[in-house]
């Protein structure tokens, strides 16, 4: 039968038909299938064949997808996860090196802050393992380039996002961490107006994400996660608090940290989950943020180029409670000293759990152009400056933080000024990117 249908649907003659042969081909089709019992077989066959073939291209992909995850893990990152390998990597990081250490889950350690509390949690013999997608906000060679920092020391760093919902639980499934360090987020306030939708995807939907994992793990580990200094918004009264208002968000960035403290709040008081909320002062130093004044003033003052200073309205200089990185890791790792204990178990609160926010700030506002000066001392060159009126892109005119809370809490007490901070940076900054005198082609 398969020899006359291709016979008669490939002719020997193109483009002639034999009629006669046709008739006898379709005697033998009708005859065929003359019957019902004939026509039910035929279906069963075809359905056994479907199934089959579905079954077996199941099995082959899962096959590739598994090696393919076996084997593209690195020791240090991997843009898959999962696989025997992969797990004994990230077994490895988390093992606690001290007694009555911790094991941490850093979101975002790839990023400035995530890296220096990495180290830090590190050298004192905590487990760690990182999480960081490095995406292109700014440049990711610098991302890579602090996770290959954090590989020297002995941490693992998953590629991945904070909003797959499988690799957290994977991550949870493989080590029962005791506290997470959220610091992944989409930072800058005036980006914000370009791309309002990775703010929303990275510091809401990614959030509400590692919140649903936490409350789901048993243990529950504690958290402490990155608010910001911007909750304060338009809040005129100074020091900020941690008592006063946040209910005037000059940004969106703003709006999703504040957003975020609700949310936390939320799961603290549903799930018992013990979180403890820090807003950033403005954190500077070596390895920082591309994108923050300080670095991008440095940059174009040793090119050559103009520099971009803002003012207020009223023709006051904007000041901000510049605090060093150093600083900020301290508070961060007494944050996660002092965080007690989630009460919750398998996603069911069992009792009230810790819920703190705190200020990370310097305490000693300096204004912009004074930060200018301490450059032009530090880097030997003048700056070349363009005085702006401050547009409406979500900046405020200055942050200043009341700390004494964290200090009677956490002990935290920053110990480094302004002008020690960007010394230190701009060291760091001539031997990372190297500088010539002179050379105005750029870095």
């Amino acid at each position: 039968m398969r020899l006359l249908m291709e016979e008669e649907l490939f002719p020997s003659t193109p483009g002639k038909v034999k009629i006669e042969r046709a008739h006898a081909f379709n005697r033998q089709f009708h005859r065929c299938f003359a019957s019902t019992s004939t026509m039910f077989l035929w279906a069963l066959f075809l359905i056994a064949l479907t199934i089959s073939y579905l079954s077996f291209k199941s099995f082959v992909d899962t096959g590739t997808h598994y090696f393919n995850l076996s084997s593209s893990v690195s020791s240090s990152s991997s843009h898959a996860w999962g696989g025997l390998q992969w797990e004994k990597h990230v077994r490895t990081s988390a093992e606690i090196r001290r007694a009555e250490g911790m094991s941490v889950l850093v979101t975002g350690a790839g990023g400035f802050v995530g890296s220096h509390v990495s180290l830090a949690l590190r050298k004192r013999g905590d487990g760690v393992v990182g999480l960081d997608n490095f995406n292109t906000y700014y440049d990711p060679s610098l991302k890579r380039a602090r996770r290959n920092l954090l590989s020297k020391s002995g941490i693992f760093v998953v590629e991945g996002d904070v909003n797959d919902a499988r690799l957290l639980a994977r991550l949870f499934d493989v080590v029962a961490f005791t506290h997470v360090m959220h610091l992944a987020a989409q930072a800058g306030v005036r980006y914000a107006m370009e791309n309002p939708a990775s703010y929303v995807h990275s510091n809401v939907a990614g959030l509400v994400t590692l919140l649903e994992a936490c409350k789901s793990a048993d243990p529950q580990p504690a958290i402490v996660w990155a608010s910001s200094s911007s909750v304060y918004g338009l809040n005129d009264k100074v020091p900020f608090s941690e008592s006063d208002k946040t209910d005037r968000p000059a940004s969106l960035y703003a709006a999703t940290k504040k957003a975020g403290e609700e949310i936390t709040h939320t799961y603290n008081h549903i799930y018992g989950l013990s979180v403890t909320g820090l807003r950033f002062f403005t954190v500077y130093g070596p390895w920082g943020r591309p994108d923050m004044a300080y670095f991008s003033f440095t940059r174009n003052i040793l090119q050559g180029k103009p520099i971009t200073v803002y003012r207020g309205k009223d023709k006051k200089n904007l000041a901000r409670d510049f605090t060093y990185i150093d600083d900020i890791v301290k508070g961060c790792v007494a944050s996660l000293d002092t965080a007690g204990r989630s009460t919750g178990s398998g996603g069911k609160k069992r009792g009230p759990a810790p819920y703190r926010i705190y200020n990370l700030g310097n305490t000693s506002p300096v204004s912009v152009p004074d930060l200018v000066g301490i450059l032009e001392r530090h880097l030997k060159v003048k700056a070349k400056k363009n005085m702006v009126e401050m547009p409406g892109n979500g900046d405020v005119p200055f942050t200043h933080a009341n700390v004494s809370l964290a200090r009677n809490e956490l002990g935290y007490k920053p110990t480094t000024d302004l002008n020690t901070g960007l010394r230190k940076f701009v060291k760091w900054y001539l031997s990372y990117y190297g500088y010539n005198k002179g050379d105005k082609s750029g870095m």
